[in-house]
Formats: structure tokens, sequence, C-alpha cells
């Protein structure tokens, strides 16, 4: 039984190693010599080698700071756990009951930046291999860690690995949700831009990835806006001589079950100042559809699902008129086509595409060993035999490797705390996914 493989020793030795790791602040900072991503990721990831130095595995940090790995075991082919050991920042330290640097157990949860994202799970990774070690087994394959250093960013450290070192053959990635997540869609990142006009000035949305939940004007004919948005039924309150638009904020890959404040100020701005074209693209062709149906039709398919489109930001100028878009395109779907046809179809509003960030999608079929593996090992594991492998539309580094899912590390139950205070961990839950880990790399990589 796989609770049988991680034993008390290696769940302390993992929680003392988590605790080493949080109290390294790693959030991204103004590039230094050897840390292209600032001194404190840098020095976590120099932690992070300690650590597997200790634990008796082979490493290397690259000497640039890009990225790390540690491997252990033998054999022709590779098996890849892919993690990161940098962090978004703790925000307001006042929002937090306990130390975001700390690492400390109150009432059997870990709390720290990073406990979830990324660094617990990487360490309860560790463990669990360790513990395989410690119980006897051999592996047949070569099993590396690899760690990035700018996740949370731009993804540059895993580009430079994957440019330096050789592929993967098979592995999987433990930055996300149990059971397995076999598809994650192509993320492409854009701007649409057009012409300013003077009738009005906008500027108001925020981060590509989220649906705004809030919407500023405070140009003129307000009281016509606010007779438009009462029209539609969109909520908004008066703030210090200006209209604010009220939304619900939800990350773009569930951007339809947001409420997305942006496109409800714009649709009351284009009953208003009719025939601006940017405007009249949101107000008369877009609307609120979040699947983008109504600009490019029913785009979908079998193995996961719709496309979703986030229109983040708008900001109106004299000079100019500029959103941001966010598309989660489904694995099968043609980019070139999609974005040739969303080319096409804006201009008609005298809007242009313009790209900026694309990350290409990941697709490794059901019916392959490993998802079936891995799958089988969550169920044996959890009982949770209902469960099915996942489709989303966020993305991990999985989608950097050959042959790679994400798996895990967050049960279906465990609260979600990523980016937000008092980030923390069950420990059953901590536990829990080291025992799924120590059982899946035995199937895959013992004889």
């Amino acid at each position: 039984m796989a609770a049988e493989l991680v034993q008390e020793n290696e769940r302390q030795q993992a929680l003392a190693a988590l605790k080493r790791l949080v109290a390294k602040p790693s959030y991204n900072e103004a590039p230094a010599p050897g840390a292209p991503f600032g001194p404190k990721i840098r020095q976590a990831l120099d932690e992070l080698m300690r650590i597997c130095d200790e634990l008796g595995y082979q490493t290397y940090e690259d000497p640039d700071g890009y990225y790390g790995y540690a491997e252990t075991g033998t054999g022709s082919e590779t098996f890849g756990i892919i993690g990161h050991v940098d962090t978004v920042p703790a925000g307001d330290l006042s929002t937090w009951e306990h130390d975001p640097y700390s690492g400390e157990v109150f009432g059997d949860v870990v709390y720290g930046r990073g406990v979830q994202d990324d660094k617990g799970p990487v360490i309860a990774a560790l463990f669990a291999v360790k513990a395989l070690e410690n119980r006897g087994y051999h592996f047949n394959k070569k099993i590396r860690f690899i760690f990035g250093t700018d996740e949370e960013t731009l993804w540059r450290g895993i580009a430079k690995y994957n440019q330096k070192e050789a592929p993967i053959d098979l592995g999987f990635s433990p930055d996300a949700e149990f059971p397995v997540t076999y598809a994650e869609k192509g993320l492409q990142q854009s701007y649409l831009v057009g012409p300013g006009t003077e009738l009005l000035n906008v500027e108001t949305g925020g981060a590509f990835n989220a649906v705004p939940d809030r919407a500023e004007y405070a140009g003129p004919k307000q009281d016509e806006v606010k007779a438009a948005l009462e029209k539609h039924g969109f909520k908004y309150h008066e703030e210090a001589g200006k209209l604010v638009v009220e939304g619900k904020a939800i990350h773009a890959m569930l951007a339809p079950q947001g409420v997305n404040a942006v496109l409800r100020l714009a649709i009351a701005l284009d009953d208003v100042f009719k025939g601006f074209g940017p405007l009249d693209f949101i107000g008369q062709c877009f609307k609120e559809d979040a699947t983008g149906t109504n600009l490019l039709g029913d785009v979908k398919d079998e193995a996961s699902g719709h496309l979703t489109f986030n229109i983040s930001s708008l900001k109106i100028t004299p000079k100019e008129t500029r959103m941001q878009i966010d598309l989660r395109i489904p694995v099968t779907i043609d980019r070139d086509a999609l974005l040739e046809k969303l080319s096409q179809n804006v201009a008609k509003y005298d809007l242009q595409y313009k790209h900026f960030d694309y990350v290409a999608p990941l697709y490794v079929p059901k019916d392959t060993e490993l998802v079936k593996t891995l799958m089988t090992v969550y169920q044996d594991q959890t009982g949770d035999v209902a469960s099915q492998p996942q489709v989303s539309g966020g993305a991990t580094f999985a989608r950097t490797m050959h042959n790679c899912v994400a798996f895990g590390a967050m049960l279906p139950t465990t609260p979600d705390f990523m980016h937000q205070a008092n980030e923390q961990w069950p420990l059953q839950d901590m536990f829990k996914a080291m025992d799924i880990f120590a059982e899946a790399v035995k199937r895959l990589c013992v004889d």
C-alpha cells in the first residue's frame, strides 16, 4: 500500500525542508548578476539545491540562475517532475494571520507563501521519491526534478532549460489539482488597437488573465451613461465624481463564470457614443459573450471544450484605443486560422490585432499509458472512482515538456489559497499527495 511507502520520518523531513524553502521569499525583482529574476529567486533556488544535495541526489544549477535540476536512478529514459521555485509576492502583510515566510504549522495546517504554489508540491514530490529509495526500490528510469524560476511571469527559466537540456521521455508537473490534467488549452494574449477619439477618455481594467470586477468612468455625459447602465440592468455606483461599474472577478480561463465590468461599461458607452468603431465592436458584436461566439462562431473541440475569450481592459485616448484580450484555445483548433478570422472580423470595427504572447497547448490523450496509470493511482489511493481526467484553461510547465501532464498536488477537497493571503495546505492533504506521488513513481519507474 502507498501509505506504507511514505513513513513518518519522510513526512517530518518534508515539513522541515518546506519551512526552509518558504523562509526564502522568491518573487520576481530586478535582475542581478547570476539572478535574472532577482536575488530572492536565486537564493530560493540555491536553498532547494542544497536540500536536494542533502537527499543524495545529483544536482546541477544553471550558473546564470535560470533553472536547476536534481536526479536519481538510472536508465535510458528520463522521467521528469517539473515544478517552480518562484512565487507571487505576499502582498499586504496585515491580511495574513501568520508570517508568510515562516512555514509554520498551526492546527495541522502549514502556512506560507508557496506552500500550495508550488514549493509545497515540489517538496512533497522530492520526499515521496526519497521514501521509495528508503524502502529499497530501484528505478529503471532516470528521475529528474526540474525547477523553473519565473513560472509566475514569463517562463523564461524553463525556456532556457529546454534550450540547453535534452527532453524528458515522460513525466508530470505537481502544480495543479488531482486527478490528472491531460489537456491545457493554448494561451494567446494579444491587443486590439484602433483609432482614438476626442469624445471621451477611458482607462480601466487589469491583468490579461483576470475578468475585471471594476470599471471606472469619469468622462462626459455621465447622466446618459447611468441611464444606459440602468437600461441594461448593470450594477454600478458613484464614487468621487465618477461611475464605477461592478462585476465579478474570476480567472480568465473561467471567464464565462465571471461578470466583466469593462464589457458592461463599454456596452453602456456605446449606447451613448454610437458610431465609434471600437465601442461598436463591444456594444454591437462581442457584447458579454466570454466564449467569443458572437465574434468567431462556435469554437470548440471534443478534447478540451469551448474557447474562452476575455477582454480585460479598455483604454481610449485622443490618439488610440487599446484592449487586452486573453484567449484559451481548444487543443485541436487551428490557431493560425482562428487568429486570421479574428483579425478580419475586428477590422470591421477599425481595430487591428496585435500579438503579445502565446503558450502552446498541452494534449496527452486519455488512453495513453501515462494518463491511465496516473488516473488509476489516484483512484486507488483516494477511492474517488467517479473522477475523470481533466481539461484546464490554465497553464502549467507540463505543456513545455514531452509526454507530460499536470498531476496534483491539490486534492479536489483542498481549499484553494494559491496567490491569496494566508496561503496554507492541510497536513493530511500534503501527506496524501506524498502517498499518491510515491505510488505513481513506483508504478511508472520501478520494474
